[in-house]
């Protein structure tokens, strides 16, 4: 039996394919990545989560779900219907773990994709809620300030306040607005309950600006906002501080991993100008950069002189030849920046201070990145990197 503060949690995600207000809501890209991935995201980065599973019927939702980290648990037909209860989903996705991998969870954490904001400090956190005030349930709420009324016979009348008294807000009584977010049970009471909320309930606050819940198109559009902001924040904390050296595969990270053949075997491949401006802006400020190939190619020549990077080509054993840039450069390995798309890559990607990956990498690249980009290669995934390690350069010089 593990101690209080280290008790099994294991986050389920429903997710079923059917969506009437918005079609095909739980795939819908948001700031680069499928709604339901950054979900899935901050429970795999969960400190006290030790197990992330998606409950669905779709197979879109599922390959996706697995892409980004996730164990899939598939939803019988009765339980993915308009009707169906969330908990019904729970409750089988609990039977399904234990029957076909023996494990048994002390907590369970009900996670919604349609909140993408949610970070791994608000799943940690409503879990260490629960278990600080000795509580069987625990949700994520937001502070609440409105004044709430509702229809009657007799006209509107007052909810949450009295209508003939009009107090400031630092004179009322805090109020707290369910998120959606993150719900936590003990797992032996919800399968007696069957319901979120038996017991002693305690309550998470989320700040404000992470609260989302998507229903609607517009909703979409907010989150997409609000990411953009987020996860550029969270990137700029994920670079080595500082950043020393920047190293980058050629194939599918400065370009878009395809290739062209002519009829007589020549090859040419598509490049980003943008990613080339990003370079150029680094290397002028002095950072060591290095492109690492595994192809030989006249066209990796070719490109990196025209970016004027130095480049090593025909390189399958890529870590020995990232250790040895280091040495040679006079840098540490933990404050250098490598940039990959695939297999060949996994080494240097968790060797790197800051193993980074293009948005459209191989899963298992991604599985082992510290940082996922927006952009896909050779479509802008360099140049949004390089503008997060000009904006740490800029930050460094303005500092007394």
């Amino acid at each position: 039996m593990h101690s209080e503060g280290t008790l099994r949690c294991c986050a389920v995600i429903p997710a079923r394919g059917g969506s009437k207000g918005l079609v095909g809501k739980n795939l819908r890209a948001v700031a680069g990545r499928p709604l339901i991935a950054h979900v899935i995201l901050a429970a795999r980065a969960a400190e006290r989560v030790d197990r992330v599973v998606v409950s669905t019927d779709d197979p879109s939702i599922a390959e996706v779900s697995r892409a980004y980290g996730a164990e899939v648990v598939w939803r019988p037909a009765e339980l993915a219907t308009d009707t169906a209860s969330s908990e019904t989903a729970l409750l089988h996705a609990l039977e399904h773990l234990s029957t076909h991998a023996g494990y048994e969870p002390e907590l369970l954490a009900f996670l919604q994709c349609t909140s993408p904001l949610t970070l791994a400090q608000d799943i940690d956190g409503t879990i260490a809620k629960l278990l600080s005030d000795a509580a069987d349930t625990a949700l994520a709420v937001t502070r609440f300030h409105y004044f709430t009324w509702r229809n009657t016979p007799a006209g509107a009348a007052a909810i949450n306040h009295d209508k003939s008294v009009r107090p400031r807000r630092q004179d009322r009584e805090p109020e707290f607005l369910e998120t959606g977010a993150v719900y936590v049970m003990r797992v032996p009471g919800f399968r007696q309950a069957r319901h979120r909320f038996f017991g002693k309930t305690a309550l998470y606050e989320m700040p404000p600006e992470r609260v989302c819940e998507i229903d609607e198109s517009v909703d979409l559009q907010l989150a997409e906002l609000r990411l953009r902001q987020q996860s550029y924040g969270r990137a700029q904390q994920l670079l080595p501080q500082p950043v020393a050296a920047l190293v980058m595969d050629f194939d599918g990270v400065l370009t878009d991993n395809l290739v062209h053949v002519d009829q007589q075997g020549g090859e040419t491949v598509s490049c980003s100008r943008g990613d080339g401006m990003g370079l150029e802006a680094l290397r002028l400020r002095g950072l060591p950069l290095l492109v690492l190939s595994k192809e030989q190619n006249p066209v990796v020549q070719a490109r990196c002189r025209k970016l004027q990077i130095p480049c090593q080509q025909g390189v399958s054993a890529k870590l020995p030849a990232l250790r040895a840039f280091c040495a040679e450069q006079g840098v540490a390995l933990e404050h250098t920046v490598y940039v990959g798309n695939d297999i060949n890559d996994l080494e240097c990607l968790m060797a790197a201070g800051c193993g980074v990956v293009v948005a459209d990498a191989h899963p298992d690249a991604k599985h082992h990145a510290r940082l996922i980009l927006h952009a896909d290669g050779g479509r802008g995934a360099v140049r949004e990197l390089c503008d997060l390690i000009l904006d740490q350069l800029l930050q460094q010089d303005q500092k007394p």
